[in-house]
């Protein structure tokens, strides 16, 4: 059996201010007097589970419980402060969207630096921009500033290339909740098209209906802690704040 991604006793702590500093200043002068407390933050304590490949796996939890750390640890942005990650085959991390482009910069200009970013060449870029716009459908914005872009229309221009090509394994977090509910249907059948060639998908998503459509396996986060880990016999089981 092989493994897209082994996740080894991970924990992850962040040192967290204890203080309220109101500017750089107060910072260095507290800093020089050693005057600066920080008190320990565990985001992920001792996670442990493996991802076959191929496999659909879904990481739910409410706000706070760790599930974008997790998915910035595996993506390889974040290293844990203790256990280890495995990750066999290419990663198309969408996480934080819109943290690769410059908002100064068109749309245009922004699916070149995006792809580069990626590892895409500017020829292959070329190639598939028509691809890109056309399934991002903003045909009529290709000119216009990123910065006048609602988080939706960033939403599908960082999908659209993130999935120009298979991934070996494609990372979702809360990607499908921006965007009407049109685009959110037509990137779940691009997801279902690119497991069906074997990609593997890890999904974060507080849509528990979208995690049971997609997700063959589930991680249940809380307090950066492993609640449970199984299959959709989990999702009856997790109820969000919002719902009790």
């Amino acid at each position: 059996m092989s493994y897209a991604v082994e996740v080894n006793n991970v924990s992850m702590h962040f040192n967290m201010n204890k203080d309220k500093i109101d500017n750089l200043k107060e910072y260095c002068i507290k800093l020089f007097k050693r005057q600066l407390f920080f008190e320990d933050f565990t985001a992920l304590q001792d996670i442990s589970f493996k991802i076959e490949s191929g496999d659909t796996f879904g990481i739910i939890g409410l706000n706070g419980s760790g599930k974008s750390t997790l998915l910035k640890v595996i993506s390889g942005i974040l290293k844990p402060t203790t256990g280890s990650v495995k990750v066999t085959g290419t990663i198309a991390p969408l996480i934080e969207l819109g943290a690769g482009f410059d908002p100064d910069l068109t749309a245009r200009e922004n699916i070149f630096l995006n792809g580069s970013v990626l590892g895409f060449s500017r020829e292959f870029m070329r190639e598939k921009f028509d691809e890109i716009i056309e399934f991002s459908e903003l045909q009529d914005f290709v000119n216009v500033p990123i910065k006048n872009f609602s988080s939706g229309m960033v939403a599908r221009i960082g999908f659209s290339v993130a999935t120009i090509v298979k991934p070996d394994i494609l990372i979702c977090d809360e990607i499908l909740a921006v965007g009407d509910y049109k685009f959110q249907e037509k990137c779940e059948q691009r997801i279902k098209d690119l497991m069906s060639g074997g990609t593997t998908v890890i999904l974060v998503s507080h849509s528990i209906q979208q995690v049971e459509r997609i997700c063959n396996h589930i991680l249940w986060l809380e307090h950066g802690k492993m609640k449970a880990l199984g299959g959709k016999e989990l999702i009856p089981l997790y109820q969000p704040d919002f719902e009790r």
